[in-house]
């Protein structure tokens, strides 16, 4: 199977490159090497001497390159996007450019090209504010900020590109993935790095709000499984462990699993755009796509605990 991953060398489509190498797949990554953060380049440079993998330094926003990509793939998996609920806040023109007209290129590409499916990697943040948990595909999806408004859109496109035009897409809802090649902005990663170095760390909020953390490589799975699973064109899917764990009890966690017995913990005022609760039901993705998460939160922490140390100690 010939593969392309746009967003490839990031946290999770990185990891998905390695995955669809080990399977024997003709991977392509396709990256634009954003400067939101650096250090991309390790993530993929063990694969550029595998004969089996290909890397375009191109954007999503450039239509022809995309469509060039393209030809003769048989899957897209459309993992490229401006991440970051904070950072939509205060650059909403980005993130609607990049996760809004880059998703629409990506699908008229992909539409031109024949491609035989789209994975389009979308987020729970498309929910919002819970009205009920767990959170099943038919929960209101009702966006508290700019991040998730644009991943709902792209969702919306998706849609319309399977319904008006027959292009075979399945949407995937990640819930809060973490692990191994993390992005540094995200949570768990700046407070391992703050711990290990002896500085306070800081919880927006009182720490009881809970999120359901997805281990990377639980994720990517159940990635590769929409990729593959038959009949289950236009569909959406959440992909969570299906587990809440408060930030409180996440901190106490990480504090353990990192040996140190003086951490002192600030708390600030929640930030705009930040949801109280996510807890996915992963009930619609175990039935149809045979996805069964193995990681459970204590032992994804340790892993990547361990892959902090080992990469990423200063």
């Amino acid at each position: 199977m010939r593969v392309l991953i746009t967003g490839g060398a990031g946290f999770i489509g990185s990891n998905l490159a390695d995955y669809l190498l080990d399977m024997g797949c003709s991977v392509i990554v396709y990256d634009n090497f954003d400067d939101y953060y650096s250090g991309k380049i390790r993530n993929v440079r063990h694969m550029l001497d595998d004969d089996n993998f290909r890397l375009l330094r191109a954007d999503v926003l450039n239509y022809s390159s995309l469509l060039n990509a393209m030809k003769r793939v048989d899957v897209v998996y459309h993992l490229a996007a401006q991440p970051g609920v904070r950072f939509s806040m205060a650059n909403p023109e980005k993130t609607i450019r990049v996760n809004v007209l880059g998703t629409l290129n990506v699908l008229k590409a992909a539409l031109k090209a024949g491609v035989g499916r789209i994975v389009d990697a979308s987020s729970s943040s498309v929910y919002g504010n819970p009205v009920y948990l767990p959170e099943d595909e038919l929960h209101p999806t009702n966006p508290i900020s700019v991040y998730g408004a644009s991943k709902l859109m792209a969702e919306n496109l998706c849609r319309i590109f399977h319904n008006e035009f027959g292009l075979p897409v399945v949407v995937l809802r990640y819930f809060t993935v973490y692990g191994p090649r993390q992005r540094p902005d995200m949570a768990i990663c700046r407070w391992v790095k703050a711990i290990l170095r002896g500085d306070p760390i800081t919880i927006y909020g009182d720490g009881s709000q809970t999120r359901d953390f997805t281990y990377v490589m639980d994720a990517v799975e159940g990635t590769v499984k929409a990729g593959l699973a038959g009949g289950i064109e236009g569909e959406v899917f959440n992909i969570g462990s299906g587990v809440r764990v408060s930030i409180n009890d996440l901190v106490k966690m990480l504090i353990e699993i990192c040996g140190v017995d003086d951490v002192k913990i600030k708390h600030e005022p929640p930030k705009a755009g930040d949801v109280k609760d996510t807890h996915a039901s992963i009930a619609k993705a175990s039935r149809l796509l045979g996805y069964r998460p193995k990681v459970d939160i204590r032992e994804g922490l340790k892993l990547f605990v361990s892959w902090f140390r080992e990469n990423l100690v200063r």
